[in-house]
């Protein structure tokens, strides 16, 4: 279904004007305070960028139309069609797009066109003050986690775990992004995806599963399971301490995703956590006849033992039902009820 500009316009002008920070806590970086990127108005011009992984042509063409869909503008990175081995330029051409956009007065939004690799690479060497001096909206998952968290913590900027440019934008996730996105409501709630309900009976990893019961609030923090492990014990680290931790994955055996939960535990500590929100993770079962855990029995061990809320089955990750997360806002976790509901607005 095609957003009509009046439509676009109804969601946008609804809801209130807020300040541009706001007080959220204390951040491991710089910043004391959250920062929350203005509202997606329709019209407004998005960046188009490709800060990890490599993209062709066919995937540019497909971001754009999206873009187009939606009623706004696209204006692609000087760099986009570079190329260096896998990764979509070099970590110099990565950046000069990135801080391109940021530094264009027109550009309201950066929306990479695929995760991918590579970003992590860029952490060192961003420009956090240049990204809170010109705050603005910067969407995507996947490899897109290592930019989220880096710049949660270093600039104290919103950002949003969502879809990627080139995502085929059904119904469920273009209304909670464009909700989150244009809409600075005090609260909204988000429920659990039908399509997703749907696809349990025949794919049980898309069911969900309440592993400990309860209602937990904290600030949404979290991301892509590779990434977030990657990135423990840097500056750039997610500190989901009294936080609603969120991960996700995709393709990737349960012994690795072990790995990478123990790795979060050692470091941090789930026990730590307001909650766990797992989500679908895709292509992640043993193979047939291989000698594993099951995906449930590998985030059991880890999310049983916990006295705090914990689930698995939420649609977040690299599926074509998933909700847009903003990083860094206050949100409320209910497994009875099945739903995420924001105690806050996620733009100004």
């Amino acid at each position: 279904m095609t957003l009509s500009r009046r439509r676009f316009g109804a969601l946008a002008a609804a809801g209130f004007s807020a300040p541009g920070l706001a007080a959220a806590g204390p951040l491991s970086g710089p910043s004391s305070r959250l920062l929350k990127p203005p509202r997606l108005r329709p019209g407004d011009l998005v960046g188009v960028v490709a800060p990890g992984g490599v993209v062709d042509d066919r995937l540019i063409e497909k971001s754009v139309r999206n873009i187009e869909a939606l009623g706004l503008r696209a204006r692609t990175g000087r760099y986009l069609r570079a190329s260096f081995g896998n990764y979509a330029g070099s970590v110099q051409q990565r950046l000069a797009d990135l801080h391109a956009m940021f530094l264009d007065p027109e550009v309201k939004m950066i929306w990479p066109v695929r995760g991918g690799s590579g970003c992590i690479s860029l952490l060192s060497k961003l420009d956090y003050a240049l990204i809170r001096r010109n705050p603005k909206i910067l969407l995507g998952y996947s490899d897109i986690t290592a930019l989220h968290l880096a710049i949660h913590n270093m600039a104290g900027l919103v950002t949003f775990h969502g879809p990627v440019a080139s995502s085929t934008l059904a119904d469920y996730p273009r209304e909670h992004m464009l909700a989150v996105l244009c809409d600075p409501r005090s609260t909204y709630t988000i429920p659990m995806a039908p399509e997703n309900v749907v696809k349990a009976r025949t794919m049980p990893h898309f069911g969900i599963r309440t592993v400990t019961a309860g209602v937990a609030t904290g600030r949404l923090l979290g991301g892509n399971l590779s990434i977030v492990a990657a990135l423990a014990g840097t500056p750039y680290a997610a500190d989901f301490r009294d936080s609603l931790l969120f991960l996700e994955e995709v393709d990737e055996a349960p012994y690795r995703l072990d790995r990478w939960m123990t790795q979060l535990d050692l470091s941090t500590g789930f026990a730590n956590a307001a909650g766990v929100i797992v989500g679908v993770c895709e292509d992640c079962a043993p193979q047939d006849g291989q000698r594993s855990l099951s995906l449930d029995q590998t985030f059991d061990q880890h999310l049983r033992p916990l006295t705090i809320p914990a689930v698995t089955g939420y649609p977040i990750g690299h599926i074509r039902h998933q909700f847009t997360a903003p990083v860094g806002v206050r949100a409320r976790l209910d497994t009875t009820a099945q739903t995420v509901t924001l105690l806050e607005p996620a733009v100004s």
